[in-house]
């Protein structure tokens, strides 16, 4: 599994850690398929030139250009996709063409390819969707798995990896709020401080899909979660010129954007009765009669990260 490698979006957050991470486990070829050029000549300069890395500038929406970057590899590792919520709720046809379409045409020229296992990453907002990003997402999840019900004698095997935003993450609020914080930033702008999100390091996100290849269903991790409120609290204590009197003072809270949730779900209530604990992830089984969820897998009924863990897991990202 560790011999010929693709990454979709191989450029980003994850998929530099995820390369990083197979080059270690002795990977022979890992090949990087994203759109951006710059990306890709920082990530060759960051790798040293690594010879065992190849780079396809491509889009997931090009089928011809993505079956031909898969000529002889083995694994593929879907992480390209359009995430971010506003751009999806102002471009649905955008986010449509990139994330469904593109997960079509990702499985298909996997199957002309001959390749072997196919990783597709998802997001805990694909649950219950509330906004047009998790519902491409879903479709997502579901053209992948349901690829399995034909994949004949030697297709490929399909799973997917439903998780949510790795803290540290390109545009996500740890980068943001910390940049302000540095600039010397008194006010910081934040949603709700008693919404709730999953605490995810981008270790534990690549652990996960390492684990899922070869299998052919859906894994979700069992993850801590924090309140937005608390996060704030630490970083402006950890940031000393923004950190003055009470931290409410520093967060100017403007409520919940469209297609945001107060509570994000890794499982829904509807599905819940779908997976079980299965070692460290939960794991799609269905027709299962024991050991299945009894309700929602929530990040307000998660266990709460402490003041004292959200100090020490900053410390790290």
């Amino acid at each position: 599994m560790m011999n010929n490698l693709l990454v979709t979006g191989g450029s980003g957050f994850f998929g530099r850690a995820f390369v990083r991470r197979a080059l270690d486990l002795g990977a022979s070829r890992v090949c990087i398929y994203s759109r951006g050029e710059f990306q890709q000549a920082q990530m060759r300069e960051a790798f040293n030139d690594d010879p065992r890395l190849r780079f396809f500038i491509g889009d997931v929406r090009d089928k011809e250009r993505l079956q031909r970057a898969m000529d002889g590899v083995e694994t593929v590792i879907h992480a390209a996709a359009l995430k971010r919520v506003e751009v999806g709720e102002y471009n649905p046809d955008e986010l449509m063409k990139t994330n469904i379409l593109g997960a079509q045409n990702v499985i298909e020229a996997a199957r002309a390819a001959h390749v072997k296992y196919v990783v597709a990453l998802s997001s805990d907002k694909a649950a219950a969707p509330a906004n047009a990003y998790g519902t491409s997402k879903l479709m997502s999840e579901k053209l992948f798995l349901a690829a399995n019900n034909n994949r004949g004698a030697n297709g490929p095997k399909f799973s997917v990896t439903r998780y949510g935003n790795v803290a540290g993450s390109t545009g996500s609020v740890i980068p943001v709020w910390r940049r302000l914080l540095n600039e010397g930033n008194t006010l910081l702008p934040g949603t709700d401080p008693e919404a709730t999100r999953f605490w995810m390091t981008v270790d534990e996100a690549v652990d996960l899909v390492l684990y899922a290849i070869g299998f052919e269903t859906l894994f979700v991790p069992e993850l801590p979660a924090y309140r937005l409120g608390d996060l704030a609290q630490v970083m402006c204590e950890l940031n000393p010129p923004a950190s003055s009197g009470r931290f409410e003072r520093n967060v100017e809270w403007k409520g919940m954007r469209q297609g945001e949730k107060l509570h994000e779900a890794m499982i829904s209530e509807d599905e819940a009765h779908e997976f079980l604990m299965v070692g460290d992830y939960f794991e799609r089984q269905l027709g299962i009669t024991e050991g299945k969820l009894e309700c929602a897998f929530t990040s307000d009924k998660a266990r709460r990260m402490t003041l004292a863990e959200l100090r020490e897991a900053l410390a790290h990202v």
